[in-house]
């Protein structure tokens, strides 16, 4: 807006200079008037009376107040008539007087030449004439557009308070006075310089206005997101401290838990040695696992590991006292990644099941009548195929069960418990309750003959993968080693 004012004083005043010197630039056409001879005809006295025509439109043009001299009487001498001086005119538009006469260094034409350049001042005048109508249509709706940023000026004045307005009526400038006159421009000016001035003000006091209106307002955001960081740290300390708490009680139950089952270990040894002497049993395979209840910390682990296996062969002897509700886990081999690699599972009132990369295949096998039952189970890669033999017997076969997936290595074998974890997280619902005696493992799938014999007793053998020996094997948590020859107590019982 400050522009468009400035610019706005500055055009009309370069018109205004522009349309004086044109003016002023224009010679008078009143010139003395020419004697007639006496013996003029008719068409020299109409030349000399056309000539009177455009003379009267020049002196229209200029508004000049006097004459153009005497006119010459047609029964008069030519030669007693004499040009009057050249009467000073004063021209409206300047204030020096201006000669009656064009100056002209040439000799006056002819009718004819005089018509041609009174028409051409004619078509200037014209020209003039025009462009000072557009020019005035210009200012015009200059003027109709400061009025209307005059109100909108006005209208944003009133939405501020009473300290930002102006005391006293709004005067309007562009109602009054003619637009080609010195005062009007002063005036403009003046106008000009007000509105700025009163921009400048507002611009200036807006921010203010607006940084009182808004400063309280973010106070209780920040008050509120203060407060939750606080509540936030408080929770995170009880949250370490409760962490910190019970790692503590981790690690003293853990420290706890192994003492004890060093201790009963040891004791367990006394007691052993106490009741059958130093030689109650011969290593490598007389002895037997004892788990007498049903808990999560029972167990006895082979401390031999194995390698990668493309097929198995698992035999035992096995007694079980858990009363029929379910013979539990004789044994599960778990590796990294995979807590059920290899898993012989009873659970409850459901058929004894065998589990490879937890894949499952349910066995027809039972051990609910609390004797001694030898059990082999073989599998291959190969297709997946498997076999279950009870006392000697093929009762099952099938296919599919982990097929092509070889066994991994380097993995934890529990005897007595279902591992969750790699070593641990015994569940006591799924723990085996009796005896387990001369568990072999082999690489292959063993003849059904060779199940025969070690089921019989006619023709006993040693895994080649893992043998049952008394080094390879630990009891923890209160399972018990004792010497026991499974042919001879079969026979007794």
């Amino acid at each position: 807006m400050k522009f468009l004012a400035v610019l706005l004083a500055a055009g009309m005043l370069a018109f205004l200079g522009a349309v004086i010197c044109i003016i002023a630039s224009v010679p008078l056409a009143a010139s003395p008037a020419r004697a007639l001879p006496g013996g003029t005809d008719n068409a020299s006295a109409a030349s000399a009376a056309g000539g009177s025509g455009p003379q009267r439109s020049l002196s229209a043009l200029h508004s000049a107040g006097g004459s153009a001299g005497p006119s010459v009487l047609p029964g008069e001498p030519a030669a007693s008539v004499f040009p009057p001086p050249p009467v000073p005119l004063l021209s409206r538009f300047l204030c020096t007087p201006l000669a009656a006469a064009c100056p002209s260094g040439a000799e006056q034409g002819d009718a004819a030449g005089e018509r041609a350049e009174l028409l051409l001042l004619q078509s200037t005048a014209e020209q003039l004439r025009q462009t000072a109508l557009q020019q005035e249509a210009r200012i015009r709706a200059d003027r109709d557009t400061i009025r209307e940023l005059t109100g909108k000026l006005g209208r944003c004045e009133s939405g501020l308070p009473r300290g930002l307005q102006d005391a006293g009526p709004r005067r309007d400038t562009m109602a009054d006075g003619a637009w080609d006159s010195p005062a009007l421009l002063l005036e403009l000016e003046d106008a000009v310089r007000a509105l700025r001035d009163r921009i400048e003000r507002i611009e200036q006091e807006l921010p203010a206005r607006g940084n009182i209106s808004s400063a309280p307002a973010p106070a209780m955001p920040t008050a509120l997101h203060s407060k939750m960081d606080e509540l936030e740290g408080q929770l995170l300390a009880k949250v370490l401290a409760l962490e910190k708490e019970r790692a503590a009680l981790s690690h003293g139950s853990h420290q706890q838990r192994q003492e004890v089952e060093k201790e009963l270990n040891a004791l367990q040894g006394r007691v052993a040695e106490l009741e059958h002497g130093s030689s109650a049993y011969s290593p490598p395979d007389a002895f037997k696992v004892s788990i007498p209840i049903r808990n999560n910390y029972m167990y006895a682990r082979v401390r031999k590991a194995l390698p990668e296996l493309y097929a198995f062969t698992a035999c035992m002897w096995l007694r079980s006292r858990s009363g029929g509700s379910g013979q539990g886990t004789p044994f599960s081999y778990s590796v990294p990644g995979q807590a059920n690699e290899i898993v012989l599972l009873e659970a409850g009132l459901e058929p004894m099941e065998l589990l490879i990369n937890d894949k499952v295949a349910q066995l027809p096998l039972s051990l609910k009548d609390s004797n001694w039952h030898h059990i082999c189970i073989s599998w291959t890669t190969r297709d997946g195929l498997w076999s279950a033999y009870q006392d000697g017997e093929l009762r099952g076969s099938g296919e599919n069960l982990a097929a092509w997936h070889p066994i991994k290595p380097h993995g934890i074998l529990i005897l007595g418990q279902e591992q969750d974890t790699l070593g641990g997280r015994f569940d006591a619902t799924q723990a085996f309750v009796g005896d387990i005696a001369q568990f072999n493992l082999w690489d292959h799938a063993l003849t059904p003959a060779q199940v025969l014999g070690m089921a019989n007793c006619t023709g006993p053998l040693m895994g080649n993968v893992l043998p049952w020996e008394d080094k390879l094997v630990e009891a923890f948590g209160g399972a018990k080693k004792a010497a026991f020859d499974v042919c001879k107590g079969r026979a007794k019982a």
